[in-house]
């Protein structure tokens, strides 16, 4: 997975955030997990979230959040729309206002989503090793 945001989004210091990993994803927009990976396999950051709220566990460190779509805001300052992700994660091509998803190499597990507007930009790339 990689998240690039352009621009300065509020949350931030510098005008650019790019964020980079191998992950794991179990669930559906309403309840799950996802693990950020380290190079060396080992859990690096742990999401879980249910209809109750969403937990973020990383460095040693619990952050409770009202949803997890206000966890993913608050973390990498953007505004992801979590039921078209999880959608586009099945290979749907859900329309979403100011995001463009391209789900052409899903056959080979690439997704690429992109919001233009609001700013910042931010563009997703998911590679993915089990496709649907």
């Amino acid at each position: 997975m990689s998240v690039r945001t352009l621009g300065r989004p509020v949350q931030t210091q510098g005008d650019h955030q790019a964020l980079q990993g191998a992950f794991e994803l179990q669930g559906s927009a309403q309840q799950g997990e996802l693990r950020f990976l380290t190079p060396l396999g080992s859990t690096a950051a742990w999401i879980r979230w249910s209809p109750d709220g969403a937990e973020l566990l990383a460095r040693g460190e619990t952050r409770q959040f009202g949803s997890l779509a206000q966890l993913i805001s608050q973390a990498v300052g953007i505004d992801l729309p979590i039921a078209a992700f999880f959608l586009w994660l099945q290979g749907q091509d859900q329309a979403v206002e100011g995001w463009q998803v391209d789900l052409s190499g899903m056959a080979q597990g690439k997704i690429t989503a992109r919001r233009t507007t609001p700013k910042p930009s931010t563009e997703l790339r998911l590679l993915l090793d089990n496709v649907p």
